[in-house]
């Protein structure tokens, strides 16, 4: 990292430069204070402009104005060109340069042009005045297009480093919407995790305790699903919490800390582990039957997980609201526009001790989730009894190009 010095708010290199300009201009007025016309009062004209040249930097144009007034008087006094003119040269270049507007460099330009001819108006002959007015305005001409050029290619620095400084800035925004997309998946991913998997637990520990004393071996299966489910949804939520936690010193990698990066470990739910997710509903009291119809397609691994946590929630509702012994239905169909997930129970299981409470999130959630693939969903009781739930997903029309949405 370039630390830059900075004297009353400017760089402190570009402060001693125009000091050692300054100072230059003062020797050479007093080293030809004796000899030159005009004496003591040239001299003071030239200490004057050397005291303007120390803001030539922050106010180019009122130094220009100051020092193309002294030329003035000094052309009026008729002293003639001296060496220290330079300084007509230097403010005339520090306007072009760092005048705020062109226009400024343009009019400054004109001024030196009349003071061309002035100066060279103080010839004794024509041939002589000709080649005065030449050689003055070749050199105020040159350092004019010099002063031009410099800007150009500072103005086009300045804008590169405005366009870096944008593009930065950009992605930052960037990052952090990856971020905060990112937290809101892990946030929904544990609340499915906590939801579903407590609902579960909650649902056989309160039938263990029923059926402690009744039957003892049922309990005692109750008791193991509870154990099974608490061991698979800690896992779950390790693996979560370990994005977080494995990630390097915030802002490091553009992240703010947030490893969005693909985990070994942390693997997306598939469609493939949907029988191992039904035979868990199953364990803990459902009575689940599921169905397919039509070919599955390769489908983009945010949209299976997306039908996952359908099914999932969906199960979970009919377990806390249905109870225990309730018979399921879960559907899948697949055409050749959409996936089709059905999940429907008959409420004929058996009431609980206590009611499980709601996470109060599960078809807000399971809503949000299908929003993202434009898909639709319907929930609400049979007229037979029990509830269904009906989620259609479009099929994208280029698998390859589709966001995978957690």
């Amino acid at each position: 990292m370039t630390v830059t010095r900075t004297l009353f708010g400017r760089p402190l290199r570009g402060v001693a430069f125009d000091v050692a300009v300054a100072a230059l201009v003062v020797l050479v007025s007093l080293a030809a204070a004796v000899n030159q016309p005009g004496g003591w009062a040239a001299t003071a004209v030239g200490l004057g402009m050397a005291v303007a040249l120390l803001f030539r930097r922050t106010h180019p144009s009122a130094v220009t104005v100051a020092v193309a007034a002294l030329a003035l008087i000094q052309v009026i006094a008729r002293w003639g060109p001296l060496i220290y003119d330079v300084a007509v040269l230097i403010a005339l270049y520090s306007v072009v340069k760092y005048g705020r507007r062109l226009r400024d460099g343009v009019l400054a330009g004109a001024v030196a042009a009349v003071g061309v001819l002035l100066a060279a108006a103080q010839t004794p002959n024509v041939i002589q005045w000709w080649v005065t007015a030449l050689w003055y305005a070749l050199v105020t001409g040159a350092v004019w297009l010099v002063a031009l050029n410099v800007r150009t290619r500072r103005l086009y620095v300045l804008s590169l480093e405005e366009r870096a400084t944008t593009l930065e800035r950009e992605r930052e925004a960037e990052s952090r919407a990856a971020v905060a997309e990112e937290r809101t998946r892990i946030a929904r991913e544990l609340h499915d995790v906590v939801a579903h998997s407590m609902a579960v637990m909650i649902v056989q520990a309160d039938g263990a305790r029923f059926m402690l004393d009744r039957d003892p071996a049922q309990a005692r299966t109750a008791v193991k699903v509870v154990a099974d489910t608490g061991r698979q949804a800690l896992e779950e939520m390790r693996r979560l919490v370990g994005v977080l936690r494995d990630a390097g010193p915030a802002g490091a990698d553009g992240t703010d800390g947030l490893a969005v990066a693909a985990d070994p470990e942390h693997r997306r739910l598939a469609l493939a582990e949907l029988p191992d997710l039904l035979a868990r509903f199953d364990d803990a009291g459902l009575h689940v039957r599921s169905t397919v119809t039509g070919v599955p397609p390769a489908l983009p691994p945010g949209l299976e997980l997306t039908v996952y946590r359908v099914v999932q929630e969906a199960l979970t509702n009919a377990l806390k609201h249905a109870g225990v012994g309730a018979g399921v239905e879960v559907v899948l169909s697949y055409t050749a526009e959409a996936v089709v997930v059905r999940v429907v129970d008959d409420g004929r299981g058996r009431p609980l001790v206590s009611p499980a409470p709601s996470g109060g999130h599960g078809l807000l959630g399971m809503r949000e989730r299908v929003t993202v693939y434009d898909g639709s969903l319907t929930a609400g009781p049979r007229p037979a009894g029990g509830w269904q739930v009906e989620v259609r997903l479009p099929l994208p029309s280029e698998p390859a190009m589709e966001v995978i949405a957690a």
